[in-house]
């Protein structure tokens, strides 16, 4: 199993350096020089950190073998990834891989069904749970202490506690 841990961006000089949505609370690790790092595509497969730097605060990379504006742009859109050597959670109570919330089941303070989480979208302010609900439109859920008071991911179910609003009245969960 693979962890994202990256988006390649657009290119950055005539060099070969290439910008990263940095999508890893570990991006000095994950983008240490020599890191092998896999890919989505089916033609490049694996790309090698030759060297990282910040620069404005957006993480710029160079690849082995990507010496210059054409190479780099060819590579946009990427996902970065790394093999998920620790199925484990992370360390730290509030901290949980994406892979380890999807499928997990969703209710009310009260333990009444909403749902299951879909995906986890990563957004700048915050994080937001998808929750699929049958019949009915996704709900997107801040994935904040405020709304989210319980995560058990042994158990396989999260508690939510959404504001007035987030659920329409009237609507059945």
């Amino acid at each position: 199993m693979r962890v994202v841990v990256g988006r390649l961006g657009r290119a950055h000089g005539i060099r070969g350096e290439v910008s990263v949505d940095v999508r890893t609370d570990e991006p000095d690790r994950r983008f240490a020089p020599g890191t092998v790092l896999f890919t989505d595509s089916p033609t490049t497969t694996t790309v090698v950190v030759e060297w990282a730097k910040w620069h404005s605060g957006r993480l710029l990379l160079h690849l082995e073998g990507v010496n210059d504006r054409t190479g780099a742009e060819a590579l946009r859109g990427l996902l970065l990834e790394v093999d998920a050597v620790d199925a484990e959670l992370p360390d730290g109570d509030d901290e949980y891989y994406d892979r380890h919330l999807v499928g997990l089941s969703v209710v009310m303070l009260d333990g009444t069904p909403v749902g299951s989480v879909r995906e986890v979208v990563h957004l700048p302010m915050q994080d937001m749970l998808v929750v699929g609900r049958d019949e009915q439109t996704d709900l997107l859920v801040p994935f904040v202490s405020d709304f989210v008071p319980t995560v058990d991911v042994p158990g396989g179910t999260i508690v939510i506690d959404p504001p007035p609003g987030l659920i329409d009245e009237g609507e059945p969960v």
